[in-house]
């Protein structure tokens, strides 16, 4: 068996995936970014940056600094808006023949509501990624995401105007991320995302100040990927529906250890910026990984771990 004979795609919900790695949203603007360093079509799908209903600017700067294997970031989802999202960042991936997920943002209810709303109409996305766990914004993001109440209800809301595919993005700031699981997928959430970045700081030890202007941010890189693991394999035992798992994947290693913990496909974010190669040396790695074990499907490496352990059939 060789690399070649290894079917990569993977179903989330109703959707199929071209291959099981995507880019993690905020960390891959809206594709075209990267569209001179990295193979897209080979990737298959985008998961877009955060779009809010009305254009948002960002938080103050300084907004990223480094930090021992991560990063600390407090971008604050900048965008410019749903409006010129459709107008402008949609056509161009739709004309490239990508599978279009765009993270939805929102400082209420009603917020995420109309661009759920907004973006049902418009054919080329594919799914919706609910972004209820950005810890960079005062009102809205991590919020609705930190109690199984206001994350069923956000979820409930814009499950009523949306017949996408939606995916629920949850906070890794919880004592019990598993319930929140459960109750989004209660409240219509076809699929759930995690992680999302861990609340942290970091202090200018000669200035005596925050080094981030806004004191703290969300910190990510591989320096977080042991507590994603294993939230990703609690949430895999919690619920019924696909998780895509997320959080200081860097290598193929850490992509297969997230997809035996229970990930139906991986996103990767941080890693990005190191290395803009970074998802498609990942996928050459899964292939491998496969074809010596003697996998056909990357599908059949779906919670391994938890069947080895007789905890899922």
């Amino acid at each position: 068996m060789t690399s070649r004979d290894v079917d990569l795609r993977v179903n989330i919900g109703s959707l199929e995936l071209r291959s099981c790695v995507l880019p993690a949203s905020g960390t891959f603007g809206s594709g075209r970014e990267y569209a001179d360093l990295v193979d897209l079509a080979r990737i298959g799908t985008v998961v877009t940056k955060g779009v809010s209903l009305d254009p948002w600017p960002g938080n103050p700067q300084p907004r990223i600094v480094e930090t021992a294997s991560g990063m600390l970031n407090s971008i604050g989802l900048q965008n410019p808006g749903v409006e010129a999202f459709c107008a402008t960042d949609l056509p161009w991936l739709v004309e490239r023949g990508l599978t279009v997920i765009v993270n939805v943002s929102g400082h209420s209810v009603d917020e995420y509501v109309a661009v759920a709303r907004r973006l049902d109409r418009e054919e080329g996305v594919k799914a919706l990624e609910l972004n209820i766990s950005c810890p960079n914004v005062d009102a809205g993001g991590m919020q609705f995401g930190t109690s199984c109440e206001a994350a069923s209800a956000v979820t409930a809301s814009v499950r009523e105007v949306t017949s996408k595919p939606l995916i629920v993005k949850l906070s890794p700031n919880v004592g019990d991320i598993a319930s929140i699981a459960q109750a989004v997928e209660a409240a219509g959430a076809d699929a759930v995302s995690l992680i999302n970045t861990l609340l942290g700081m970091a202090i200018d030890v000669e200035t005596q100040r925050p080094v981030l202007a806004r004191r703290v941010g969300g910190l990510s890189g591989p320096a977080i990927k042991p507590v994603a693991l294993r939230m990703v394999w609690e949430v895999y035992e919690a619920v019924s529906v696909p998780v895509i798992g997320m959080g200081g994947i860097a290598t193929s290693h850490d992509a297969i250890e997230f997809m035996l913990a229970g990930a139906a496909a991986v996103a990767v974010g941080t890693q990005n910026f190191v290395d803009p190669a970074a998802m498609t040396r990942i996928l050459d790695g899964i292939e491998a990984y496969c074809a010596q074990h003697r996998i056909a499907s990357v599908a059949d490496v779906v919670g391994a771990a938890h069947r080895a352990c007789g905890s899922r059939a």
